[in-house]
């Protein structure tokens, strides 16, 4: 287990490995010949590979594995599930514990900072056929990077103004800081990629766009809120989980969030928002109407906002938010039918889901407002799509790896 320390909202809470706990971490390793860890890596980052680097003291070595493979190597060291992937298919676990993949990873990657290295080149000469990608966030990064590597010439237009996406306005910076974010997505830069910031992109845009781009791949993330239909909702001091975590990460850490908060949810966007409400000041506490054991979030997570001292009470549902003019509590039903709480708040944050929202281009989406895709083929010749805005809310990797598999397939168009 990675050791957690107290930390205010702009500061890592997990502290990273030097060079002599990361050797001490690598020589842990048994060396498969057959590592069932790089198969657990959905993105193929190949941690058998660096990790064998980093035991020998091969760091640069390392950074060139992660980067080689994973454009956001730096970001997926903080914030992927590795105890579901590649830390639980170690070989170490049938032993005592599994290697410390992610801190590893990090490790290399600030490594590779700290030395000025550039990994990634793309070549002298490019292909006459341009991509545009839409969405900023890391399965387009992901894709755009790729192809650059091919030659293509690659263009990114994104609706806000920086680039990231939910990296960059929906992960609190005490799990994800922004110079990391800032270091991935300036190895893209480094490849030639050209980012168009404050543009939205609607259908009219996307036709406009196949005048002059090939192909165009759809990487957009999952903005549209939901807030159950209980009384109150329309009261000043509710908010949505992503406006929430988005007006505190553009606030560099002065964004009051109230005196006290209360957060609705049982997933990771609901640690985060705790996170970074317990951080800026806010008494916070979290509900949530099914058990513990059935709330997805990470057990890290979990561990995470407990030893911050926000509370977590389950088994209870919102029924109404109540107030004069403003948010001054919150009435819940339990899920036994007979329990009722009643809590004083003065804000509200609603972290229980998100959906897709008006998808910018002419192509088929399910009932959940989908991209439908074959691999990352849209039924639209030319038209791509990836990342969340295709397979739902997943992980960072995930959407890296959905984000390379639609670069090689749009190159395989391209020819």
């Amino acid at each position: 287990m990675s050791k957690v320390v107290k930390s205010p909202y702009l500061a890592d809470s997990v502290a990273g490995f030097t060079p002599r706990t990361a050797m001490e971490e690598a020589a842990r390793c048994l060396l498969c010949h057959d590592a069932p860890c790089s198969k657990g890596c959905p993105a193929g980052t190949d941690p058998a590979k660096f990790i064998r680097s980093i035991r020998f003291r091969n760091v640069k070595g390392a950074a060139e594995t992660i980067r080689e493979n994973n454009i956001l190597g730096g970001t997926c060291a903080h914030v992927c599930p590795y105890n579901r992937l590649c830390e639980e298919a170690c070989s170490r676990c049938g032993i005592d514990k599994p290697i410390q993949i992610g801190l590893l990873q990090r490790y290399a990657v600030e490594q590779e900072e700290a030395l000025g290295m550039q990994i990634l080149k793309a070549p002298a000469e490019k292909k006459a056929a341009k991509v545009a990608c839409i969405g900023a966030g890391p399965a387009s990064l992901a894709c755009a990077a790729k192809l650059a590597q091919e030659g293509y010439e690659v263009t990114i237009f994104e609706a806000e103004a920086k680039a990231g996406g939910v990296l960059t306005y929906g992960i609190t910076p005490s799990r994800l800081p922004q110079s990391v974010v800032d270091h991935d997505i300036k190895q893209v830069e480094n490849l030639g990629v050209k980012f168009v910031f404050n543009t939205k992109v609607d259908a009219a845009k996307v036709a406009e766009l196949q005048k002059e781009y090939k192909a165009i791949f759809i990487g957009v993330g999952l903005w549209q809120e939901k807030l159950p239909e209980i009384p109150g909702v329309e009261l000043p001091g509710v908010v949505a989980a992503a406006d929430f975590l988005k007006k505190a990460r553009t606030s560099d850490g002065t964004y009051n969030p109230g005196k006290k908060v209360v957060v609705i949810g049982g997933g990771n966007v609901a640690m985060d928002c705790a996170v970074t409400a317990k951080l800026l000041g806010a008494e916070t506490a979290i509900y949530y109407r099914r058990s513990i054991e059935e709330a997805p979030a990470e057990m890290e997570e979990l561990e995470h906002v407990l030893h911050l001292g926000v509370s977590i009470t389950t088994g209870f549902a919102p029924a109404e938010v109540t107030g004069n003019g403003k948010v001054e509590g919150m009435k819940f039903k339990g899920r036994d039918g007979v329990s009722e709480a009643t809590v004083a708040c003065d804000t509200v944050v609603f972290a229980i889901g998100q959906g897709a929202e008006a998808v910018p281009a002419p192509v088929a989406v399910n009932e959940k407002g989908l991209v439908v895709v074959n691999g990352s083929k849209t039924n639209v010749e030319g038209i791509f799509a990836g990342g969340d805005i295709a397979h739902g809310g997943k992980t960072v990797v995930e959407a890296v790896a959905a984000g390379k598999v639609a670069a090689f397939e749009i190159a395989e168009y391209l020819k």
